[in-house]
């Protein structure tokens, strides 16, 4: 018999990083992923800012739950996440000037970031602050990940470059990449890919029933015998 328990505190890793990635299968945070991958040096810093917001408020909301009243909870955690924001907005701004310009508005978007406050409200305000802080951190890298994934692709089909370091094509660089078609484009490969390896996503999940599959969906076929059956 396995009496091998899993670790509390990994798997929270784990759950954010590969289970419930929070872009990748869960679709939240369209918005900064979509707009700030245009390179994967914007990807990394948007992440790595929401990742220390993540943890950190996360980490406040689950040490205060016991203390913010029900009836202004969410005004609470906005509270909490806008101070945060402030001071990742700050030090970014003070010591990478680069970043802070190219990120512009969507550093303190990240107030409104539905992973933070989902995460606030779904996890950090019913378990212990440790759990609290290890389920900021993987939802956190889970989040970079993906946007670091989507910005090196874009990057590299759009502008020839890693990083900002041009690499040797052997064909020319297809600029749409790099602008806002782009960032479809390359979501949609990914979640393609992700349905051909069987990897499901919250929006496989939006009707009921559904796998992601229409060729096989027996729903589809038991509609179109029902309709033949009236005729």
């Amino acid at each position: 018999m396995n009496n091998k328990r899993t670790n509390p505190y990994s798997e929270r890793i784990f759950n954010g990083l590969i289970k419930e990635n929070p872009c990748l299968i869960l679709m939240l945070g369209m918005c900064p992923t979509l707009a700030v991958t245009t390179t994967a040096s914007n990807g990394l810093g948007m992440g790595l800012s929401t990742l220390a917001v993540l943890i950190l408020s996360n980490l406040i909301i689950s040490l205060m739950r016991k203390v913010i009243p029900d009836a202004v909870r969410l005004p609470a955690y906005i509270v909490i996440v806008a101070t945060l924001v402030t001071v990742v907005q700050l030090l970014i701004q003070a010591y990478i000037p680069a970043l802070y310009a190219s990120l512009g508005i969507y550093i303190p978007l990240i107030v409104v970031n539905c992973i933070i406050l989902g995460r606030a409200e779904a996890y950090a305000n019913k378990n212990t602050p440790v759990l609290a802080l290890m389920d900021g951190l993987g939802m956190g890298l889970g989040f970079t990940a993906a946007l670091v994934l989507i910005g090196i692709l874009r990057e590299f089909f759009g502008a020839g470059t890693f990083f900002g370091n041009e690499l040797p094509l052997p064909i020319p660089p297809i600029g749409i990449f790099v602008k806002a078609p782009g960032a479809f484009l390359v979501m949609a490969f990914i979640v393609a890919v992700m349905n051909a390896v069987n990897i499901k996503t919250e929006a496989n999940k939006k009707v009921e029933g559904c796998d992601g599959c229409c060729a096989s969906c027996s729903s589809s076929s038991d509609c179109g015998t029902k309709k033949e059956d009236k005729e």
